[in-house]
């Protein structure tokens, strides 16, 4: 199999590495990832400027890996156009949980969903961070059970994947929708500029049989995505 692995933390990410270990139990892999970190910029495509890749500086054993001055869905544009062969697009592993609302403005889901948009299957995949570093090691083995899962299949499709530090078992799931506080905190940087803080506090736990419940009670979350954000019920009532 084809591999093509991106991020949104970029080249330097320790979570990218993981993921390239292992892609290759799978086939062949290849990186093309963002040169500098781009998380939380959803969608967002490169136009008003030209791209360019250049070799890694990291070395990934036994795989060709180029960093790009752009972002996650760049990357996967960029790295789809030099690897025209590529079968399934890997983005992660996302240095923190993309859950529930997370998944509008996650960088490492949007690398997975331009993907599918170009007609090959996308698979996010994030594990939550603590105050430190993730370990890896602890879900290595899930990692490579979930792509088992997923990759067996090789019909077109999207998926969002997230680890709890220390994984039970894995479950499917579908995806949190809570409301949060949204409040706007004001402060004062020490030179006297005033900067603002926007909290995310949820008003609501989170919803059993949801990604979100699913890692706070230490199962593996698959979530499987569309594209179509039609709202088929309330469309049915114009019709």
């Amino acid at each position: 199999m084809k591999i093509l692995i991106t991020n949104d933390d970029g080249i330097y990410s320790p979570g990218i590495a993981a993921l390239a270990k292992a892609a290759l139990n799978f086939g062949q892999a290849r990186i093309v990832a963002p040169d500098v970190e781009q998380s939380s910029m959803g969608h967002a495509i490169t136009h008003s400027r030209p791209l360019s890749y250049k070799k890694s500086p990291i070395t990934f054993e036994g795989i060709d890996a180029y960093r790009v001055n752009g972002t996650p869905a760049d990357c996967v544009a960029l790295g789809l156009h030099m690897y025209p062969d590529t079968e399934v697009v890997l983005s992660g592993i996302n240095m923190g949980l993309n859950l529930g609302n997370s998944m509008w403005h996650s960088g490492t889901l949007a690398a997975a969903k331009q993907a599918v948009l170009l007609g090959v299957k996308g698979i996010a995949l994030s594990t939550s961070v603590g105050k430190s570093e993730p370990k890896f090691e602890n879900i290595e083995s899930y990692v490579k059970q979930s792509l088992d899962l997923l990759l067996a299949d090789t019909t077109l499709g999207l998926y969002n994947i997230n680890f709890p530090p220390a994984p039970k078992r894995i479950k499917w799931t579908r995806q949190s929708i809570r409301l949060y506080d949204g409040n706007v905190i004001p402060g004062e940087d020490p030179m006297g500029r005033k900067h603002f803080w926007i909290t995310v506090t949820p008003l609501a736990p989170a919803e059993e049989n949801t990604d979100r419940w699913a890692v706070e009670n230490s199962f593996v979350s698959i979530t499987p995505l569309r594209l179509d954000l039609t709202n088929e019920k309330e469309l049915t009532t114009y019709l």
